[in-house]
């Protein structure tokens, strides 16, 4: 997958279309990834614990990684990602304005 941990991006189609988030988890068995204030649904929790409170809870839950592009830290927009060789390394690169992502 080209979307990794902690990148910014920004959701191209949906309810949620044109919100910016950071990833916090990526899924690659299914192809998915979750980003922060972004897909939010209410979940109702039972207390497990004694003292401990239920309810409902907003939580964020999976979406496409294809629904998504990396917004590009100089650029400041969504570009497509591609990869270089950079010595004996693979690296991440913006389509848009050819910066090195890290």
């Amino acid at each position: 997958m080209k979307i990794k941990k902690g990148d910014t991006v920004q959701v191209l189609s949906g309810n949620d279309k044109g919100k910016k988030g950071e990833v916090l988890e990526v899924i690659p068995k299914t192809e998915k990834i979750i980003v922060k204030g972004v897909n939010i649904r209410k979940r109702h929790v039972k207390p497990r614990k004694q003292g401990e409170e239920g309810g409902i809870i907003p939580v964020e839950c999976a979406i496409h990684a294809s629904k998504v592009n990396v917004i590009c830290p100089k650029c400041n927009k969504p570009a497509r990602i591609g990869y270089e060789m950079d010595k004996d390394k693979k690296v991440r690169v913006c389509k848009r304005c050819a910066t090195k992502l890290k």
